[in-house]
């Protein structure tokens, strides 16, 4: 069991980030940081009939190197709600647990955030319910330089943050030949249903 772990915000994170989590008694989500565009922190991957798909939230100043993450607003002149609900249907409407849980999902995603973490936060805690996982996310109040704490995750190079997690296998609508790196929980959640939080 680690004692602190530090993670970046995450939309529909990976299964290793929620791995991650489990074997934390405490859990920092880094806030102070400057947005870094094409991380997990505003984009994930599914499984759809065409193989790994990206879904990417849209923010407001993204380009801008000096945007903390805690006030990266989310860009609402872009459809992205409607592209993502429907591309979750289109990949997972078949799924054995699709009903059970969408709703949860869809009404968090639909909510208009105004940030990107508020956003990230909400999804996080409804994937925690879901996986029976107890735990708290606590957000950090200053910048936490890159080599203080031993278990920081930020800037890891894998898209499942840990290089060597694998979860359990499991049935999948569209199975693929080779396991896709960095699926998002949505993946596990919608495939495996109550017992998700045993494939970690």
């Amino acid at each position: 069991m680690r004692q602190e772990i530090l993670l970046p915000t995450a939309y529909l994170p990976p299964a290793g980030y929620f791995s991650l989590i489990a074997e934390a008694k405490k859990v920092l989500v880094e806030t102070e940081e400057n947005y870094s565009k094409q991380t997990l922190r505003n984009r994930c991957t599914i499984l759809s009939a065409n193989g790994p798909q990206i879904l990417v939230v849209p923010v407001i100043k993204g380009n801008s190197p000096k945007t903390a993450i805690k006030d990266t607003a989310i860009d609402y002149s872009k459809r992205w709600q409607q592209v993502h609900v429907r591309a979750l249907i289109a990949a997972y409407g078949r799924s054995p647990f699709f009903q059970f849980y969408s709703g949860s999902f869809e009404k968090i995603i639909r909510d208009n955030h105004k940030f990107l973490i508020d956003l990230n936060e909400a999804l996080v805690n409804e994937c925690l319910a879901v996986l029976k996982l107890d735990r708290v996310t606590e957000r950090t109040s200053a910048f936490i330089k890159p080599g203080s704490m031993a278990d920081d995750f930020r800037y890891a190079a894998s898209p499942d943050l840990l290089p060597d997690f694998r979860p359990h296998s499991y049935i999948k609508v569209f199975p693929t030949e080779r396991p896709v790196k960095g699926l998002s929980i949505i993946d596990l959640i919608f495939n495996t249903g109550p017992d998700a939080g045993s494939y970690l």
